[in-house]
């Protein structure tokens, strides 16, 4: 069964998901996150195989998210290193964090996360970049248009 595209659709969320729409994209860039930068590295923190590892730093250093750098000769290795695409990534990282902490995890969270500024543990939120207010369903409306691609999504009905 072929995959369909979101690539070109106006939606974030849509574009987003057709660039890391299996769970090995995310799980490679949490690592990349955390300092992983060599194939091997990866290999053992995630337990992948070669074939499925390469084709994934591919397409992230194909996106802009990773930048290859060698880093021997001999035998010719590179590692991989964050852009500053891939570091925004975090973002959406701590966002699948804190949902998996709070209905995914049995009691405590298995990483809690310190923020080096303040020194306190921490749960990650996303808030306005205007007033500083957490964003929350109940506290956010589309400023625009609601489904601009309602009419591509496979099996969607025209608008009346």
């Amino acid at each position: 069964m072929k995959r369909t595209s979101s690539a070109d659709w106006q939606c974030s969320v849509a574009r987003t998901t057709d660039l890391i729409g299996d769970w090995w994209t995310p799980l490679v860039l949490r690592d990349a996150s955390r300092g992983t930068t060599r194939f091997d590295d990866f290999q053992a923190s995630l337990g992948i195989s070669r074939n499925v590892l390469s084709q994934r730093l591919e397409r992230l250093v194909g996106e802009g998210m990773l930048l290859p750098r060698p880093y021997s000769l001999r035998p010719p290795r590179q590692e991989y290193l964050l852009t500053e695409k891939g570091r925004d990534f975090f973002g959406v990282i701590l966002a699948m964090m804190a949902w998996g902490d709070r209905w995914l995890a049995d009691g405590e969270p298995p990483f809690p996360l310190r923020h080096t500024t303040c020194g306190h543990v921490t749960t990650p939120q996303v808030t306005c970049t205007q007033c500083g207010g957490r964003l929350d369903l109940a506290t956010v409306e589309p400023a625009g248009p609601a489904d601009p691609d309602r009419e591509r999504r496979p099996g969607a009905r025209a608008a009346p």
